[in-house]
Formats: C-alpha cells, structure tokens, sequence
C-alpha cells in the first residue's frame, strides 16, 4: 500500500537583488534532475522581459513561467500529477493565494513561493506576510546596500535618480533603473514631494 505523499510550503524572500530568482531557478532545476513533475507560475504584472514570461535571475539564466494575474488561476491551472508548484513574484497576486497554496501542500505537493517581503516604503507587500505565517520553510535573503556596503534588507524606490515619496504608487515594477538594495540606515521615504518643482 501506497502512503500519500507530504507536501509543505516553501518561501523564498528579502529585498530585490538579493537572489530570490536565482534561488528558484536552481530548486526548478534540482526538481527537474530528480525527476518530479514541476509547474512554474509568474504574476502577470511583471512584464520586464516584453511580454516573455520566465522567471530570470539577474545574471541570465530563466526558465519559462506560466503568467497569471490572480490566485483563482493558479488553483485552475495546477496539474494533479504535478508535485512540485513554484509562484514567483507572489507579493502580486492576491489574498487569496494563501488558500491556494495551503491546499496545494495538503494534497501532497511541494510550493516554492518567491517574493519581495517589504514594498519601498518598508511595509509589508501584498500577500507576502500571510505567506510567510504559513511557510513550512522560509530563506529571507539580503543583497548589499549600494551606498555603504552593509547587509540591505530594503528597497529604495528611485524616481529620477532620487527616493519616492511615501505617496507614490507602491506596484511600480521595474530594475536597476527603479530600485536600489539598501539597508535599514540607508533606506529614504520622504513624506511627500508636494509642493516642490
């Protein structure tokens, strides 16, 4: 007699820059040299890549993703025979995904979840803090902060060249041109730039 097999939630996370992506990428391709049957799912919101959906790292190396836009798809979309679900860019889709995943994981699968914790502001982002309450298993990365070199556990949202105020958009997505990693002592927010020219 066959045992049912134990599935858990994994959740890879910190500021951008840090590896996340580069982190999945290598999982994917240890499932993948195991043998396990792998889905992998990316927000339809980040679009950096013109239309291609694939969850890259920032040193090149990808692997094509499936783009949904909500947790409802995801829940659609998952193979039974599939045992391991990887969601990258997760702190965009909604509440929701929390049930998702939490049903993936009780039917039997793995779930590798990939997302920024903190928006520029220094808040939690989207789904991300449920996420984390719920992770089996989680891997919080720190890149290097660009002005003192210390360990950045931040995002500095840039606009022209200088930090965001606390009223801007907080989806805006974007690179190197848009964010920066920092540290706490580094990390600017600035009330508003109403008033200034």
């Amino acid at each position: 007699m066959q045992t049912a097999r134990h599935g858990w939630i994994e959740v890879i996370t910190g500021v951008m820059f840090s590896g996340k992506s580069e982190e999945l990428l290598r999982r994917a391709r240890r499932a993948l040299i195991a043998g396990r049957r792998i889905q992998l799912f990316k927000s339809i919101l980040d679009d950096r890549y013109g239309g291609q959906f694939r969850i890259s790292s920032h040193d090149g190396r990808q692997i094509d993703a499936e783009p949904v836009s909500n947790s409802a798809q995801i829940a659609e979309k998952v193979d039974d025979e599939s045992e391991v679900v990887a969601i990258d860019e997760a702190q965009f889709l909604d509440d929701g995904i929390c049930e998702v995943v939490d049903a993936l994981a009780n039917s039997g699968k793995r779930v590798i979840l990939v997302g920024t914790d903190m928006d520029f502001r220094g808040q939690p982002f989207g789904p991300m803090g449920l996420l984390l309450a719920r992770a089996d298993e989680i891997d919080k990365l720190n890149a290097i902060c660009v002005k003192c070199g210390d360990p950045a556990t931040r995002n500095q949202r840039l606009i022209d060249g200088k930090p965001a105020p606390a009223d801007a958009p907080t989806i805006y997505v974007g690179g190197s041109e848009s964010y920066e990693a920092r540290c706490r002592r580094c990390h600017e927010v600035p009330i508003s730039i109403a008033g200034e020219s």
